[in-house]
């Protein structure tokens, strides 16, 4: 499985509903590197972190876009 880094700039392009779904989906995945964490299936441990931080840039650009 390869990751790819979201790009801030294409998140601030996007509308609300997009980022909405992509982080849905990005905790999705998040849960499931989790699960194969701990029953030891995970091969590249730092996709945990990776994820995590594209869900704070997809959180901030949410916060952006609303003005706060």
């Amino acid at each position: 499985m390869s990751y790819t880094k979201l790009n801030f700039q294409e998140l601030l392009q996007k509308s609300e509903a997009e980022l909405q779904e992509l982080l849905k989906n990005k905790k999705m995945e998040l849960f499931e590197n989790r699960m194969k964490l701990k029953t030891m299936q995970l091969q590249d441990t730092s996709i945990i972190s990776k994820i995590r931080r594209d869900i704070a840039r997809i959180k901030t650009a949410m916060r952006q876009k609303r003005g706060n």
